[in-house]
């Protein structure tokens, strides 16, 4: 993964899809807007955010009738909260318009609680009024969802949650960089490269998945690479969605340590060791036994490690690690 973490330049920040309500745009139902300082002054620093307000894509206007979505004989429907007005057409013919020229995102920050945005947990009603279940997502979220599966996809209030936050962020960057491969033309040593800078945030978030994918790119001549490559990268990102426990990752960085053992100081290795188990009950941050790790790999200058972006999985200037 060639990209400086450093702060990104203007034109090689990584293409992400954002609700248009977010960035501050007076474009929902009630003339307003629901901004997020988060995604414009932080994010906005390496994601080139492109907006998009479904409802307003559709050919509706600001203001305009609020709308819900509704169980009927004809499926789910996207109406009017008051009123009979029906406005499911003109929503899916947006969808059916945009999503194919989403393909170049590497992941998309939704409004939550929306009925065309929403990612989750949204409120579907019975024709009578009252609210028949909790379990849906808006209609343009879950088509996108379902067109691209392996798009990393949160809504902006939970990135208010530090862990949610950390892991969107790291999902982001490996997308972009499976993308980034497949544009640039995939190779049998790509795909190895791939999965060799990738390996131990994969073990992180799932060591059954981190064992069974290193067999899968065993025999690269077994299948057509492309094949191989569809099934890597379905296994490899949903594990990726996970969050990470302490445990998991005390295992993987006693895993990176085991490589510099023996090329560490006694003192050295014991403050590197009390500080993973300081993390592991609490009393640090993550961001401390990895930047002992990133110091001692440094210093013995070991090249399979100086490629693992589970050292490195996104720009320091975020401050991710310092708060899981």
């Amino acid at each position: 993964m060639d990209r400086d973490h450093r702060s990104a330049p203007q034109d090689d920040r990584i293409p992400v899809g954002i609700s248009a309500c977010l960035q501050g745009r007076e474009v929902r139902h009630d003339g307003g807007h629901k901004h997020s300082r988060y995604c414009t002054e932080v994010l906005s620093r390496y994601f080139r955010f492109h907006s998009l307000c479904p409802e307003m894509g559709a050919g509706l206007s600001t203001p305009r009738q609020a709308m819900h979505l509704v169980d009927t004989d004809q499926g789910v429907r996207l109406k009017a909260t008051r009123g009979d007005r029906d406005f499911t057409d003109l929503m899916t013919g947006f969808v059916d318009r945009t999503l194919d020229g989403l393909a170049g995102l590497r992941g998309f920050v939704l409004m939550a609680k929306s009925p065309s945005c929403g990612m989750e947990r949204i409120r579907v009603y019975r024709e009578d009024g009252e609210v028949g279940r909790r379990d849906a997502s808006g209609l343009f979220a879950g088509a996108l969802m379902a067109r691209y599966p392996l798009m990393p996809v949160e809504e902006e209030g939970r990135l208010n949650d530090d862990r949610l936050r950390e892991n969107f962020v790291e999902r982001v960057f490996v997308y972009d960089d499976w993308c980034r491969l497949r544009e640039q033309g995939l190779t049998a040593k790509g795909l190895i490269e791939f999965h060799s800078r990738h390996k131990f945030q994969l073990l992180a978030h799932s060591e059954a998945t981190y064992r069974r994918l290193g067999p899968m790119l065993a025999d690269l001549k077994s299948r057509p690479l492309d094949e191989i490559a569809d099934d890597y990268i379905g296994a490899f990102m949903p594990p990726m969605a996970q969050r990470v426990s302490p445990g998991a990752h005390v295992n993987a960085m006693l895993h990176l340590a085991g490589f510099l053992r023996d090329h560490l100081e006694d003192a050295d290795r014991r403050l590197l060791h009390e500080q993973i188990e300081a993390y592991h009950r609490g009393d640090v941050p993550l961001v401390v036994p990895m930047t002992l790790l990133r110091g001692a790999q440094r210093k013995v200058a070991q090249p399979y490690l100086a490629r693992q972006q589970y050292l490195n999985p996104y720009p320091d200037a975020l401050g991710l690690r310092n708060r899981v």
